[in-house]
């Protein structure tokens, strides 16, 4: 699965890579170590621009809320369990298939956090004490530091109790698609612990190398066998993961010190 991730890229800089046509300032996000679901994030997508003489699709930077709400949902309060779309499922559940054909963005990444429960831990639960386990946090990220480019999808929701004319009338968020773990080995691995994804968690966001990113973003591409040949997870061997310090499982703390890398897992937390 994804429930956190790091996105410290400033627009300017993605802007670049995803050689982006529009991007509107006052939209700007400060960079977020901690990204927790609900929050604002990025997302790059090719859209018409509204009230455009030309209607053609343009590449933009824009900031969604991430919590997918499907646009018949009644109330926003789902959005919260949403995050995730299972890239096996994605093109059949009725939350999903409508932005799946027509709504796909890809959220920008530095990389993202998963846990593992520590040995000892798991092993008071098979002995049947009643202590919560302590799970170590890795920090999953491209191995030569190019951005985690996750793909996603977006959808629209109007809130009925607003006028028109409400800023908040509107609502677009934003899933990430997960798939099944790499079993490969990491191209690094830390010293001791996981030699490969699958041994942190069997799920994974799904990474869209820059050979796809056209491809996955036109909305003109709208035949469901022909998306989910995208689905394909990128090649192995991409990847590393390394322990980080337990700070992060607490979403009030936010900094470039949660990527920094501990030369093993916390006490308590051995995997």
């Amino acid at each position: 699965m994804c429930g956190r991730y790091a996105a410290s890229r400033r627009p300017e800089d993605l802007a670049g890579i995803f050689e982006i046509e529009k991007w509107e300032p006052e939209e700007t996000l400060e960079p977020d170590y901690n990204v927790a679901p609900t929050k604002e994030v990025y997302a790059v997508l090719d859209r018409p621009l509204k009230d455009a003489d030309e209607p053609r699709p343009v590449r933009q930077l824009r900031t969604l809320k991430w919590g997918l709400v499907p646009s018949w949902s009644k109330t926003p309060e789902g959005g919260a369990r949403m995050i995730n779309a299972r890239a096996e499922t994605v093109h059949e559940k009725p939350s999903y298939r409508r932005a799946f054909t027509s709504r796909r963005c890809i959220l920008p990444a530095d990389g993202y956090y998963e846990w593992v429960t520590g040995t000892q831990e798991r092993e008071l639960e098979v002995e049947g004490k009643k202590k919560r386990p302590r799970k170590q946090p890795y920090f999953v990220t491209p191995a030569d530091g190019s951005v985690f480019a996750m793909a996603g999808l977006y959808e629209f929701w109007r809130d009925r109790t607003l006028p028109d004319d409400h800023p908040q009338a509107w609502w677009v968020t934003c899933s990430v698609i997960t798939t099944e773990a790499e079993r490969s080995p990491l191209a690094v691995a830390p010293a001791e612990g996981p030699r490969a994804l699958a041994d942190i968690h069997p799920r994974m966001p799904l990474m869209l190398t820059p050979d796809r990113w056209d491809a996955w973003l036109d909305p003109s591409r709208t035949d469901v066998d022909d998306l989910r040949e995208l689905l394909a997870p990128p090649p192995a061997g991409l990847m590393r993961a390394y322990p980080v310090a337990t700070a992060v499982s607490n979403v009030r703390n936010n900094g470039p010190e949660l990527l920094k890398e501990l030369e093993g897992p916390e006490e308590g937390t051995l995997f």
